[in-house]
This record gives C-alpha cells, sequence and structure tokens, in this order.
C-alpha cells in the first residue's frame, strides 16, 4: 500500500495557497486537486511524507488546514503540532531505507 496525505480546509482556496508555497509552483500545475477543501496525493516512499508534514506544521499560523496521512488500510492519523515530531520519527523508524 502506498502512503496517503489528504489536506482539508473549510477555507476555499486555503489548500491551493499552501501548495503554491510549499511546491513554489502555481496551482494549476498541482495534481490531485479534487476541489479547493480537499486535496489527497499517494507517495511511493512514505519518507518523503516528512517534508509536507514539516512545512505545514512551520507555517501552521498562516494556513487554516488540517493534515491526515495513512500508512495502512483503513488506518487514518491526524498529524497536529502535539504529534507531528514523533509521526516523522515514526516514518523513519518504521521505513529506515
Amino acid at each position: 500500500m502506498r502512503a496517503i496525505v489528504k489536506l482539508y480546509s473549510n477555507k476555499s482556496g486555503e489548500i491551493n495557497r499552501f501548495l503554491e508555497h510549499f511546491y513554489e509552483k502555481s496551482s494549476s500545475n498541482i495534481d490531485n486537486i479534487e476541489d479547493d477543501l480537499l486535496w489527497q496525493k499517494e507517495y511511493e516512499n512514505p519518507i518523503e511524507i516528512a517534508d509536507i508534514i514539516s512545512a505545514l506544521i512551520e507555517n501552521q499560523e498562516d494556513y487554516k488546514i488540517n493534515m491526515w496521512i495513512s500508512l495502512d488500510k483503513n488506518m487514518l492519523i491526524n498529524v497536529t503540532h502535539n504529534n507531528a515530531d514523533d509521526v516523522i520519527r515514526y516514518l523513519y523508524e518504521r521505513y529506515p531505507y
């Protein structure tokens, strides 16, 4: 199973603003935007999730976005300011390659 990141927001355009900042490009070039309140991306290498977790947590004052990740089928983890470091550590422990 691939690792999944889901971003949710109640504020229209908020996810697009964050992704443009994170990817440093126009939202027209960002894949997988279902609507402007939900974004989902699958990752072959779960370690890649650490970058987007860090970016969102470091900029949480600027964006009203909730992040959920899935590493196992039917299991979602809400990533918050309080658990982000633990989640990132877990990623590196579980996927040391």
